[in-house]
């Protein structure tokens, strides 16, 4: 784990982003598409420690940013090249744009200031989304990521970021995957080498400080 004194550094209240990775109702919620993904994500505490880190991120100033999947009724732009996607197809509850299944899911709040990044293709939160070019004009350097699934989305988000030149900090007990085991072996063995791995009170320790007034 890092240092304090590290983690403060990085966590710069205005050059700091939270980005929070498909929390949303159909893939979180009690009636998700993924009950097994949405069982952990509850069971093992990360969506309400993922609440905990947003609101600390509200008060504290710092930015909040919600990636959510998405798909239209008819599919347009959709990829169909992975078995990952063909499969999302036959799911009984789809994401479909304007329904509740997109929305940001309970307990988490989501505010004026927050923006919400919608996406229709890939895997990836950052790569095609206009994630990367909000991220450069709200002057981040420090990407905080969270969120699910510890399987694909959030290790995209983490290599998009640090390819992208951002540094990474990923609150290891605010990520869920399936099976249970397999989150902390993919941090260990994987995130820890490109990211700056802490635990969500760590985070909300620096989360706290006194942040100054604006943002370039």
């Amino acid at each position: 784990m890092p240092s304090h004194e590290r983690l403060t550094e990085l966590l710069d209240p205005l050059s700091t982003v939270v980005l929070t990775v498909e929390c949303q109702q159909g893939v979180v919620g009690p009636d998700s598409a993924l009950p097994e993904l949405a069982r952990e994500a509850r069971a093992s505490g990360a969506l309400t420690r993922v609440a905990r880190l947003v609101a600390a991120a509200h008060e504290s100033g710092i930015q909040v940013i919600h990636a959510v999947a998405e798909r239209r009724p008819d599919g347009r732009g959709a990829n169909r090249n992975a078995r990952l996607f063909r499969a999302a197809e036959r799911l009984p509850v789809q994401q479909l744009s304007g329904t509740s299944a997109v929305r940001v899911a309970p307990p988490i709040e989501v505010t004026e200031e927050d923006l919400v990044v919608r996406r229709l293709h890939g895997l990836s939160p950052l790569h095609g989304t206009g994630v990367d070019a909000l991220l450069r004009n709200l002057g981040c350097r420090t990407l905080v990521v969270i969120g699910v699934s510890a399987n694909v989305a959030v290790p995209n988000a983490v290599f998009d970021a640090v390819n992208r030149g951002y540094t990474v900090v990923v609150p290891a007990d605010a990520i869920a995957g399936v099976p249970s085991d397999y989150t902390a072996a993919m941090i260990r063995n994987t995130l820890a080498l490109v990211a700056t791995v802490a635990t969500t009170d760590e985070v909300l320790g620096c989360f706290g400080r006194p942040h100054r007034a604006g943002r370039g």
